[in-house]
């Protein structure tokens, strides 16, 4: 169950990108966004290729944007054709490389990847100034329909994750299962009394503790599901004024304890499986070595 929520949802990886001007502060600003982002480097232990098969083969649906101005080890125009050809255009593949001297030489880069090699996910030059990159790539993000279904990236909550409310005089506790910018899930507190909250209700007041951040929200009940024996209730968040969403300087607080939650457990499956990749191609490469000794 914990992989399939991790490998759920559309995600974008930046491989061996120039954090000077593509820098790891942008991603929270892209989750706020709705687009689950991340960096994808250091090839010393576990190589390009191997990272690229890894994510491709237990991220199927996600976009990989490659910057092959870097020097990563591999001759970017055959690897990125290799990709074409292996995957048959079922891998996303998008080209980041920084702004040339000349319009020609742009047209030229422009011309092999996306008309000779057919990426889809678009051919985009980045300036050397970081402050104008994010713009920009948050418009291919959007072009790509990089967030995928969901509009708002969700973290699953761990056990300590809770919230409770008053609601006609009685309090109400449970647990939070997920939360995202707009909405958050939660199952009463089991083997008490549970009040039954029509759907379109409006709930002041709503103590929140998440990932350790502790919060008030107001939020309207919006729907109740069945599962495993438990009624699972969805709110969707409200604002003071009674508009959905969150307030900015809430915004701001979780979507960086959202962030977190999801990226820790993305790069800890992720870390799993290039290390398992590299121990495999190091006893290959030792077995191969073996016989000349």
């Amino acid at each position: 169950m914990e992989e399939k929520f991790i490998i759920e949802g559309r995600k974008a990886f930046f491989i061996a990108p120039d954090i000077t001007i593509l820098p790891e502060s942008y991603l929270e600003d892209f989750l706020v966004r709705g687009y689950e982002t991340y960096i994808i480097d250091d090839f010393r232990f576990c190589p390009l290729e191997g990272k690229v098969d890894i994510i491709a083969g237990n991220f199927p649906n996600s976009i990989l944007f490659f910057f092959v101005d870097s020097d990563a080890g591999v001759d970017w125009e055959r690897y990125i054709a290799r990709l074409q050809n292996d995957y048959d255009g079922t891998l996303l593949i998008g080209i980041l490389y920084t702004k040339r001297s000349s319009e020609e030489k742009q047209r030229a880069i422009e011309k092999y990847y996306l008309y000779d090699l057919g990426v889809q996910c678009g051919c985009i030059a980045l300036e050397y100034q970081k402050s104008k990159n994010f713009n920009l790539i948050d418009r291919v993000l959007h072009a790509n329909q990089a967030c995928g279904r969901r509009k708002n990236v969700r973290a699953i909550c761990d056990v300590a994750s809770k919230a409770n409310f008053d609601y006609e005089r009685e309090r109400v506790g449970g647990r939070i299962a997920d939360i995202s910018l707009s909405h958050f899930s939660f199952f009463p507190e089991s083997g008490r009394s549970f009040p039954d909250i029509p759907t379109n209700e409006h709930i002041k007041d709503i103590f929140m503790i998440f990932n350790g951040m502790h919060f008030k929200v107001n939020a309207c009940l919006i729907a109740k599901r069945e599962i495993d024996g438990k009624i699972l209730h969805v709110f969707l968040f409200e604002k003071q004024d009674g508009t959905p969403g969150l307030d900015d300087y809430l915004v701001s607080q979780l979507s960086q304890k959202i962030y977190k939650a999801v990226a820790d457990r993305v790069k800890t499956f992720l870390r799993e499986k290039f290390d398992e990749y590299a121990k495999t191609v190091k006893k290959v490469g030792q077995r191969k070595k073996a016989p000349a000794k």
